[in-house]
């Protein structure tokens, strides 16, 4: 079961309601029968200007914000950089209490400040851990990227295989061994269409995409049967300088991996 983490009774309470442009905040002391509201936009000095109006109040802080999306990030990292307590609302939690205290789920920033406010009070928070400070921010972006990255690919792969291969080349999907089969994807970037390959004669086309087919056991018949196949394709007949083309090429990119098309490979990862 997770434990508890209690609010300090003592603490300015401090509600954030994060936004992309300009944030509402929500300031309760402990002593005050009234709370204090801010507006602070996303800059420097706005930031600067909330870490001022905070120290100088003298007493133990504990921030509350709802992370929303990535533009929580930097105004929570100046804040722990100050020194202040700070806490994520879980936004399923957050939408719930406020239908609870509001009897309806009706929302704006304001409100919404409130009712952090009211979830600080009674400990229903959690302490934010920040990547930077913590030193797991290059391990984290390495992950989202990996993602990032991995789904883009099979995307790319899913439009590649019941888009553009039905129209420009049915028949080469069955060269295609899996997902990671990058000499299919720079040999496609390089032939996309069955008249791209027979415009050359069979030993000039084996010749031509000898190095596109990497490292293969009977690597001259595996192209020799791609030549063959490309003479008896039902492929529409769209020449290869055609704009559809292009955008073909455009989509097989992201489905090559690095060092498989050598025309976009990065020049400073290149070996030495």
């Amino acid at each position: 079961m997770t434990r508890s983490q209690p609010t300090p009774p003592t603490a300015v309470l401090v509600a954030i309601d994060i936004a992309k442009l300009r944030n509402e905040v929500l300031i309760e002391l402990p002593d005050a029968r009234r709370r204090r509201r801010m507006t602070v936009t996303n800059t420097r000095a706005e930031h600067d200007r909330l870490v001022a109006e905070l120290q100088a109040l003298e007493r133990p802080v504990t921030v509350g914000l709802e992370p929303t999306g990535h533009y929580h990030r930097p105004l929570a990292w100046r804040l722990v950089q100050a020194g202040f307590d700070v806490r994520l609302i879980s936004s399923v939690a957050l939408a719930r209490t406020r239908e609870a205290l509001h009897n309806g789920w009706d929302k704006n920033d304001p409100k919404d400040a409130q009712v952090i406010l009211h979830m600080l009070r009674i400990g229903a928070a959690k302490p934010y851990h920040d990547p930077l400070e913590h030193g797991i921010n290059d391990i984290q972006e390495l992950s989202m990227t990996h993602e990032v990255v991995s789904k883009a690919k099979t995307e790319a792969l899913h439009r590649i295989q019941t888009h553009y291969l039905p129209l420009y080349f049915p028949e080469i999907d069955r060269f295609r061994n899996n997902t990671r089969s990058d000499w299919f994807f720079a040999l496609l970037e390089r032939f996309p269409v069955p008249s791209s390959i027979t415009a050359f004669s069979k030993e000039a086309f084996v010749a031509a995409a000898w190095d596109l087919a990497g490292r293969k056991v009977a690597k001259a018949r595996l192209l020799g049967d791609i030549y063959d196949t490309a003479q008896s394709s039902i492929a529409l007949p769209i020449p290869p300088e055609a704009p559809a083309i292009t955008m073909f090429r455009l989509v097989i990119l992201p489905a090559l991996r690095r060092g498989a098309g050598a025309r976009w490979k990065n020049p400073s990862l290149s070996e030495p």
